[in-house]
């Protein structure tokens, strides 16, 4: 047995992550901020399929909520390295988005409710890394036959489509 001070633990301590209970509060509590990547590389534009709510099995953009203290430029970079493995150049600010689920991870939790900053960012790369929420990342000339409503537009602000 440890004191409090001291810990045998190597794994690193991720701090921006939230306990699962506390994660579920805020789910149902209020609007999550959070970044949204338009990835571009020389061959067209990145898009990875989702494995968790909301948006189960669609194409989406990589993004990841906002961690306190952390500047939105910030977050650009650490999700483009959590999500894709890759360090980007930030192109364009598209703004604000309001974004309105009816699913989350959580199934009573009246669905997910994001306030996500859309950015367009470039990447010299066509080489990813798959996260553990997404289950194939590729990058797209023309868009997939069946858009999220939320991406297309994304796709259409920063006039790829």
């Amino acid at each position: 047995m440890t004191s409090s001070g001291d810990s045998e633990s190597t794994e690193p301590v991720d701090p921006g992550r939230i306990p699962p209970e506390d994660w579920e509060t805020i789910v149902q509590s209020v609007p999550i901020v959070s970044v949204d990547l338009v990835t571009l590389t020389g061959d067209g534009v990145v898009l990875a399929k989702r494995t968790n709510e909301p948006a189960k099995g669609e194409w989406f953009v990589p993004g990841g909520r906002v961690r306190k203290g952390e500047r939105l430029r910030e977050a650009v970079h650490r999700v483009a390295d959590e999500e894709l493995g890759v360090d980007v150049s930030i192109e364009q600010s598209l703004g604000t988005y309001e974004h309105l689920y009816e699913t989350s991870e959580f199934g009573d939790s009246g669905g997910k409710h994001y306030v996500p900053h859309g950015f367009v960012v470039r990447t010299e790369t066509n080489s990813f890394r798959l996260d553990a929420q997404h289950d194939a990342i590729e990058v797209f000339t023309e868009p997939p036959s069946s858009l999220h409503e939320y991406v297309a537009a994304y796709l259409r602000d920063a006039g790829v489509y």
